[in-house]
């Protein structure tokens, strides 16, 4: 009787153990085949989600994304759409029945609409000569509202007739009577995103901002979550960009227009700082949104306020916790009586490293509302895209973390119920590779503060043996190293030759509370890098099977920048990697585009404050250069000008130090196209391998 039970534990245990032998390396390859599973989009009656899953087509260098369904008690996902153009956006109609898209298919971006039933083809509603974004659904159902980018004051046709003029002049001219001339990696060409209304049978489209100056939602990184329609149907409530100072103001404002047009009010015109990501109550009487109050600050605490549209008195829902609110849900009001009801809302917040779900309470009864304490849902891990079924009790999140890339995951408020994978879109090519979890640890650094990082061993590890050591510093530099899987800044792809990383959240991360993360500003030299090297110092002491004497530091933007400085203040590292830092605070403010930013961080400008972005300058310390360093630019990069990145490697030519530059004509901050990509993991790799193996 005991045999089989024993026999199966032997056949178990050894099946685990070919696996892992089996299990190898990560390979750049490997990176660009995960899939990515982005935009879950519950359907009305909380039985199937609608999601994007996005592929690189090797051949043609780009990605591709197509539609999915499954279930939401799970089983085998049905691919929607098999387009060789991307799709993606979807959101079903308030009766279920049809589910509208972007997609390319038609040689531009366009809405299209999908029937559910069985055999029905995708049909194209928007029929504009300008790309179309971003389609939310009319809770009547009869119209949709999407962004579209046109010259104020101009229709989409007058738009497409003034670009195809422009692009037959031989002169390529700019001018430009006002800042910003130029945003992160494009150049102001005149146009703005502007917020229309199409009606679902007949197409037709109307801009309902049409001579408004500024993007709608604000530009680049705005979506569809920066507008939303009352639920009557009868109102839009959209996040635009300041109307002026662009530049140097961050003090975009929610406002509403009536979905017939008319003139847009202003409802946060009280705020000096931002607002945005605007969403209405089930029942209409509050208009919720998140609200940075310092101006100029980007990095402000995030707060999700309500406003009674009653008696316009208004709720924070998390300046208690400290941690700011990444994005966030209405729930279905499920506990309500005669005198009280009891909202609900689901929001991902960044905390310790993690990207956890919290559901927040408030308790409104006979016009006093009451905030309760929140729950912590879903931990560990990021768990972004939350979406809630109609009768709130599933919660759906696209979840990953350092050894796992995003899949969809399954939430139920009950204990009896525990977190549910959805999709393996992933599993087989995991399976595959040797992935080593983050493990976070906790020691003292500057002023005796509790400060958080992260150590990713590499594959086959052996605590036996001694390994050389990657520093990674995060950007931002309000940023923060998570427990994620990155596109890009990929623990696995690092750790693969054989490194043990050692990411430390230094001085200025979020997550930590909003006076850690503001201890950074005009001190981006000072407590951060004693957190730095108290960070390494105490990883090195505590793993002993970390080489002391083959040790690395790479980091991008801001982390280029602390790249940049240790260069000048440290000869503890064999190698650095700078990717798109600022070498030069003063040159670099008058070459960026986001005012703002600098003008905060350094207490005003240049001619203002020179003793800040003097002293903070890497280029201030050019004598003391000695460790081999590679420089990694883009040169479409408007944050931070490609000119930082070539005077640092000027720099290390002039004192003779070993240096190399990769410079990319096509890429901006980031370094997104495939082909580049390999180019960069290639060119990081063999710069290590050079100086710590």
């Amino acid at each position: 009787m005991k045999f089989k039970p024993v026999l199966a534990f032997f056949l178990t245990t050894f099946a685990m153990t070919i696996t892992a032998s089996a299990a190898r390396p990560m390979k750049i390859d490997d990176l660009l085949a995960v899939k990515g599973v982005s935009d879950p989009q519950i359907s009305p009656d909380g039985k199937q989600i609608v999601y994007v899953v996005s592929e690189i087509d090797r051949a043609t260098d780009k990605s591709n994304s197509d539609l999915w369904l499954i279930s939401i008690d799970g089983g085998e996902p049905r691919r929607l759409t098999t387009s060789a153009s991307a799709d993606n956006s979807p959101r079903w109609s308030p009766d279920g029945k049809t589910i509208a898209f972007v997609s390319t298919r038609s040689g531009s971006s366009q809405i299209w609409l999908l029937p559910l039933a069985e055999g029905g083809e995708a049909t194209q509603l928007s029929k504009l000569p300008v790309d179309a974004s971003g389609p939310i659904w009319s809770p009547t159902g009869d119209k949709l509202a999407f962004t579209a980018e046109v010259y104020p004051g101009k229709t989409p046709d007058e738009t497409a007739a003034k670009d195809k003029e422009k692009e037959a002049s031989k002169s390529k001219v700019r001018v430009f009577d006002n800042l910003m001339i130029r945003h992160w990696s494009s150049w102001d060409e005149g146009k703005r995103s502007h917020l229309f209304v199409i009606d679902a049978k007949t197409g037709a489209a109307t801009d309902l901002i049409p001579k408004w100056t500024a993007n709608v939602p604000p530009a680049p990184f705005g979506g569809s979550s920066d507008y939303a329609f009352s639920p009557d149907g009868k109102e839009i409530a959209f996040t635009s960009e300041p109307l002026k100072d662009m530049a140097w103001s961050t003090n975009t404002d929610i406002w509403t227009i009536p979905t017939t047009g008319g003139e847009p009010k202003n409802v946060t015109s009280e705020n000096l700082g931002t607002d945005n990501s605007p969403s209405y109550s089930p029942d209409g009487k509050f208009l919720s949104f998140v609200r940075q109050e310092t101006a100029q600050y980007e990095a402000d605490l995030s707060i999700l306020m309500l406003r009674n549209l009653a008696n316009g008195k208004m709720i924070e829902l998390n300046r208690s916790l400290d941690r700011p609110v990444m994005s966030y849900t209405w729930r279905k009001d499920v506990r309500k009586d005669a005198n009280s009801s009891t909202y609900e809302i689901v929001a991902t917040i960044d905390d310790n490293g993690a990207e956890p779900i919290v559901i927040f309470y408030v308790l409104d009864s006979n016009g006093t509302s009451i905030v309760q304490k929140p729950k912590f849902a879903v931990t560990e891990g990021v768990n972004a895209s939350a979406q809630v079924t109609h009768d709130g009790v599933s919660i759906v999140c696209v979840r990953h973390n350092a050894a796992s890339p995003g899949e969809l995951y399954r939430y139920r408020d009950k204990a009896t119920h525990p977190l549910e994978a959805l999709t393996t879109h992933n599993s087989k090519l995991i399976s595959e590779l040797d992935l080593a979890k983050a493990e976070g640890f906790t020691f003292k650094g500057a002023d005796n503060d509790d400060v958080s990082g992260w150590i990713v061993k590499p594959p086959g590890f052996d605590a036996s043996k001694k390994y050389p050591v990657l520093f990674l510093i995060h950007g931002g530099p309000q940023g923060a190293w998570h427990n994620e899987w990155h596109a890009r800044w990929n623990y696995a792809m690092f750790a693969s030759p054989g490194y043990v990383l050692v990411a430390i959240n230094p001085r200025g991360s979020t997550g930590y509370g909003q006076k850690f993360t503001l201890q950074i500003s005009k001190d981006w030299t000072g407590r951060v890098y004693e957190d730095l090297m108290k960070g390494l110092d105490y990883a090195l002491e505590k793993y002993t099977y970390l080489d002391k004497t083959r040790i690395a530091a790479a980091g991008g933007s801001y982390g280029g920048f602390m790249v940049n400085w240790i260069a000048g203040h440290s000869d503890r590292f064999k190698a650095l990697i700078s990717h798109a830092g600022v070498f030069d605070l003063t040159s670099k403010y008058g070459t960026t585009e986001e005012l703002w930013f600098p003008e905060f961080e350094f207490g005003g400008t240049p001619w203002d404050n020179p003793k800040n972005y003097r002293e903070q300058s890497p280029s201030l310390h050019v004598k003391a250069f000695k460790t081999p360093t590679l420089v990694i630019h883009g040169a479409l990069d408007f944050r931070v000008p490609d000119a930082q990145g070539i005077g640092m490697f000027t720099a290390l030519q002039r004192q003779g130090v070993p240096s190399r530059l990769v410079w990319f004509p096509d890429e901006g901050h980031w370094i997104l196209k495939p082909a580049n990509r390999i180019v960069w993991w290639r060119e990081m790799h063999d710069w290590l391998a050079k100086y710590l193996k």
